[in-house]
Order: C-alpha cells, then structure tokens, then sequence
C-alpha cells in the first residue's frame, strides 16, 4: 500500500534541512544520508547526496526524473555475482 495522499509525501526534515542551508551557501558538497525511505522532492535536484547501503555510502547526483522516487531506489544493498558457474561439457567421440 501507498502513502496516503492526505499526508503528502515522506521527506526526512533533517535532511530537507541540510539540503536547504547547502542552497543559501551555494555549496555542492556530498551530504551523508542515512534516510533511504526518504522521497526525492524538486528541491533535490543537482545535489549530491551520499546514500547508506548498509556498507558504505554510494554517491548520487540527484537528477530531474529520479522527482518522487525513494533514496534507496538508487543506492542498492545487495551485490549481484553470478549465476553458477556453467562448466562446458566435453563432447564424446564415438
């Protein structure tokens, strides 16, 4: 289920916080985020934010289309290997 939409969307104050004093600074420096349920708002947009991934922090230039998305959409916390390994099989003369 969603958010209710008389509640409006889910955006940690700390971190709208942060982002807010960065604009009036005019500073483009990482912000470490540990919010991943936290939604992307307009005010996002062309900062980069440090992302926890339960690790380390993954470093995400927030664009234009990632608006309405979650954090933790773009910092993912599982690394994917490999499938098995396929062992070729040996062709028998006969």
């Amino acid at each position: 289920m969603g958010r209710s939409i008389k509640k409006g969307p889910f955006i940690d104050p700390k971190l709208l916080k942060k982002i807010m004093k960065q604009k009036q600074m005019g500073d483009k420096s990482a912000i470490k985020t540990w919010a991943r349920s936290s939604q992307i708002s307009p005010e996002f947009i062309g900062h980069t934010l440090a992302i926890h991934n339960g690790k380390n922090f993954i470093t995400v230039l927030v664009l234009e289309g990632m608006v309405g998305h979650r954090l933790g959409e773009f910092a993912p916390t599982r690394t994917f290997r490999s499938h098995g390994r396929v062992v070729a099989r040996e062709i028998s003369k006969t």
